[in-house]
C-alpha cells in the first residue's frame, strides 16, 4: 500500500504578514492534491493573513505575538495529524505543483528537500551566501548539500518530532532539520525545484541572519559529529605551533613559549573533541534503547 499520498500529508505554512499571497497559495495547494489538512500558522500578523487563509480553506493556528518562523513551524508540526508533514513558505516562492513530487519520494527517503537552482534564488549576495553555507555544510556532513536553507521540505512527522527540541525559533529551521537528519543517519533527498519570485520583502537580514545560520550550522554539527569541527582546529593549532617551534630552533636555537602553548592548545582541543564525540555517541545509544 502506498502511504505517501496526499491523504496522509499535513501541509504546514508558517506565515507572518503574508496577506497578499497566502490565499492564492492555499487555493493552489488545494487544487494540487486532496491533502489531509492545510495548516497556516499565523505568527502574530497584524494584517489580514489569518482571515484570508481561513477563507481560502486552511485551518489557521494563531500565535498571540510574533515568535519567529521556526516557532511557527514547530507549532504546525505539533498540530499536524498526518503521518507526513510538508512545509513550505507563504510568500509565493514555492510552487504548489512541486508538492506532489516531494511527497512521492517519502518512504524511500526520510527527508525530501526542494533544492532551488542558484539561478532562481534572489540577489547575488544571497546566492553567494547560500553557496558558502552549502559548501561548509557539505564538508561538515561529508555529503553534498545543494540547498541548505530551502524552507520547502517534507518528512515523516515522527522524525520531525524527534528533533523538535533542536529547532530554533528564528529562520534557521531548514538548516537545523537538514543537518540533523543527515547526521542521524536518515536518508535525505534533494529534489530540484524552481523558486518563484516572493511576494513582498524578505524578512531575512543577510548580515545578522547569515551569522546566525553559520552558528546554527556549527552547533548542530558539534551535537552530531563534533570531530568534524574540533579535529581541523586541533590540527591547525598543532601545525602552526610545530612550524613556529622549528623556525625558532633554527633561527634562535630555542623553543618559544608561544609555540609550546599552541601545541598544548591543539592537544586540549583534540581531547575536548574526543569527549564530545563520546557524549554524542551516548546520546544516540539512549535514543535507540
Amino acid at each position: 500500500m502506498n502511504r505517501n499520498v496526499p491523504e496522509n500529508v499535513s501541509i504546514v505554512v508558517p506565515a507572518f504578514e503574508e496577506s497578499s499571497s497566502v490565499a492564492a497559495l492555499v487555493s493552489a495547494l488545494r487544487a494540487a492534491g486532496a491533502w489531509r489538512e492545510i495548516i497556516v500558522v499565523d505568527d502574530g500578523s497584524r494584517d489580514e493573513t489569518a482571515r484570508r487563509a481561513a477563507e481560502a480553506g486552511a485551518r489557521v493556528v494563531r500565535h498571540p505575538y510574533n515568535k519567529g518562523n521556526g516557532a511557527s513551524v514547530k507549532t504546525g508540526i505539533r498540530n499536524a495529524s498526518g503521518e507526513f508533514v510538508l512545509i513550505l513558505d507563504a510568500d509565493g516562492q514555492h510552487q504548489p505543483a512541486d508538492a506532489c513530487r516531494l511527497i512521492a519520494k517519502l518512504g524511500e527517503y526520510e527527508l525530501v528537500v526542494g533544492a532551488r537552482s542558484s539561478a532562481t534564488q534572489a540577489g547575488v549576495s544571497r546566492r553567494i551566501g547560500n553557496a558558502l553555507l552549502n559548501g561548509l555544510a557539505s564538508y561538515l556532513t561529508s555529503q553534498r548539500i545543494p540547498d541548505l536553507t530551502s524552507g520547502f521540505r517534507a518528512a515523516r512527522r515522527t522524525h520531525l518530532l524527534e528533533f523538535l527540541h533542536l529547532l530554533p525559533n528564528g529562520f534557521s529551521t531548514p538548516t537545523t532539520t537538514t543537518l540533523a537528519f543527515i547526521k542521524a543517519g536518515y536518508s535525505v533527498c534533494f529534489e530540484p525545484i524552481a523558486a518563484g519570485t516572493r511576494a513582498g520583502r524578505s524578512k531575512i537580514r543577510f548580515g545578522p541572519d547569515g551569522v546566525q545560520f553559520f552558528v546554527i550550522l556549527l552547533k548542530v554539527i558539534t551535537i552530531f559529529s563534533p570531530m568534524r569541527v574540533f579535529l581541523p582546529l586541533s590540527a591547525a593549532s598543532f601545525a602552526i605551533g610545530a612550524a613556529y617551534a622549528l623556525w625558532t630552533i633554527f633561527t634562535q636555537s630555542h623553543v618559544t613559549n608561544s609555540s609550546v602553548l599552541l601545541i598544548l592548545l591543539s592537544v586540549i582541543i583534540f581531547l575536548v573533541g574526543l569527549v564530545s564525540e563520546q557524549i554524542s555517541s551516548l546520546r544516540f545509544e539512549r535514543r535507540d534503547a
